[in-house]
């Protein structure tokens, strides 16, 4: 009896503490509710399912609990209890499964109007690159990664000459505009997490990996490293500010290109339109 009244309370604990717990998501900056929309729905079915174990094994504990007089009855096969768990189980991962496949094609499947903007991880920084005045991003090469040149652009690519470099600062992007983000490593696994955003991906080194978000309000939020990187990995920490059309087209043209950066000859920066509609 002790036993199955400690079951009980688990489990009534359990569900007491979820929805009275003070942890719990920060206030979504992007278009992903879908993220979250997923996680409550295996929040409910893994829910039910804890729930309704903890109570099958009170049940049990309690009806056959040893009494003078009483034998257990051996029955090690029970087709058809084990057809209702069977299709019980199938119907719920299936019922998991589900959505997330479903919130995973669109995460992969950008727009065609995102702007494409890289982000360089390395132990313990991270390091960014926007297209300049043309659109759009050079090509890079690991090989080209030096002091002068630490996201290994192409010099000889004229697509990169004009690339904005954020060195080790803060990232900006516009607010309402789709992003496409490509992540890529130089030593180890990281991974870019901006918990508002509710958008992340591993940074493989070799490989660059993507996804895409559009930010929905303004205001500076903390980047993440959501890979165990190394030692310091817990201050890898980074900003991503969003901010209206008129005030990320400013902060743009005080950034510095690629050609300034590496000494060659400086290109014109891009001057944007008040209307925020790209380079004029």
């Amino acid at each position: 009896m002790p036993v199955a009244l400690v079951l009980l309370l688990v489990a009534i604990a359990s569900v007491v503490f979820h929805f009275l717990s003070p942890w719990w998501w920060t206030p979504i900056a992007s278009n992903w509710q879908y993220i979250d929309h997923t996680i409550i729905v295996t929040f409910w079915i893994t829910g039910i399912v804890f729930v309704a174990v903890i109570g099958f094994m009170a049940y049990c504990v309690f009806r056959f609990r040893h009494r003078e007089g009483q034998r257990a009855a051996y029955e090690p096969e029970n087709n058809k209890l084990e057809s209702w768990l069977t299709i019980g189980t199938a119907i719920g991962v299936a019922a998991m499964l589900a959505p997330g496949l479903v919130v995973w094609h669109q995460f992969v499947t950008v727009p065609e109007e995102a702007t494409d903007v890289e982000v360089m991880a390395q132990q313990w920084r991270w390091s960014y690159r926007l297209p300049g005045k043309d659109g759009r991003l050079g090509t890079t090469n690991a090989r080209n990664i030096s002091a002068d040149n630490p996201l290994g652009l192409n010099q000889d690519d004229p697509n990169g000459k004009d690339d904005i470099i954020i060195d080790g600062g803060d990232l900006h992007l516009p607010v309402g505009k789709p992003v496409k983000v490509l992540l890529r490593s130089i030593d180890v696994l990281h991974d870019f997490y901006v918990p508002e955003f509710r958008a992340k991906m591993d940074m493989v080194p070799g490989s660059v990996t993507y996804f895409w978000l559009t930010p929905t309000r303004t205001g500076t939020f903390e980047v993440l490293c959501a890979e165990l990187c190394g030692l310091a990995h817990a201050q890898m920490r980074g900003t991503v500010i969003v901010q209206e059309q008129g005030e990320y087209h400013a902060w743009l043209e005080q950034q510095r290109t690629f050609a300034e950066l590496s000494g060659q000859r400086p290109i014109r920066k891009a001057a944007y339109r008040p209307d925020g509609e790209g380079p004029r």
